[in-house]
């Protein structure tokens, strides 16, 4: 079948760019069979303090890996039905947003950022790149968040990151941090 064949040309060549496009997703940034998930390296308390995120945007519920060597992280939230986006983010159809799961990525991130050393104050978003949202994520899940480091520089970082929920990948994005300067006291 030319149609098929070309299909899969197609989606070699993508492959050799790097990309995803061709449907298929791409295997974990994190092998997550190798990674005892049920184990705690960071409480929420522990996590925060390395954040400034307060309130409704400590969205992390711990963080379960660490390999400073390979450069991987692996966090995690327990998505809840009365998680407070759920009452008005498509009624009927309670999603968990998608911003929302990017905003835990980069969290996760800037954490590991600050675990590797470097990185004082506070890092803000920078950019997102070659973001793709694969399923919607529903509540009551956990949703596990995978980072691995791809280019940090004195005032940027760059992380390869993904969401996972039973197994399955949810989004991949590429996440850009940028350090700023330190939080003024009012």
């Amino acid at each position: 079948m030319p149609g098929r064949t070309a299909g899969r040309l197609v989606c070699a060549r993508l492959g050799q760019l790097g990309r995803s496009d061709c449907g298929m997703p791409p295997p974990l940034l994190i092998d997550l069979d190798k990674v005892d998930l049920n184990k705690t390296c960071l409480t929420q308390e522990q996590v925060y303090q390395y954040l400034p995120h307060r309130y409704e945007f400590m969205l992390l519920g711990g963080v379960c890996h660490v390999d400073r060597e390979a450069g991987q992280i692996v966090g995690y939230r327990d998505i809840r039905r009365d998680d407070w986006w759920f009452r008005g983010h498509v009624p009927g159809r309670p999603l968990v947003p998608g911003v929302l799961m990017l905003e835990m990525a980069a969290q996760l991130s800037a954490v590991f950022a600050k675990l590797l050393g470097g990185y004082e104050g506070f890092m803000g978003y920078g950019g997102v790149e070659r973001c793709k949202f694969r399923e919607a994520v529903v509540a009551p899940c956990r949703l596990y968040l995978l980072s691995v480091r791809s280019n940090y520089r004195p005032k940027r970082i760059i992380s390869e990151t993904q969401g996972v929920v039973s197994g399955r990948l949810v989004f991949e994005a590429e996440i850009t941090g940028l350090t700023m300067p330190p939080i003024q006291a009012d």
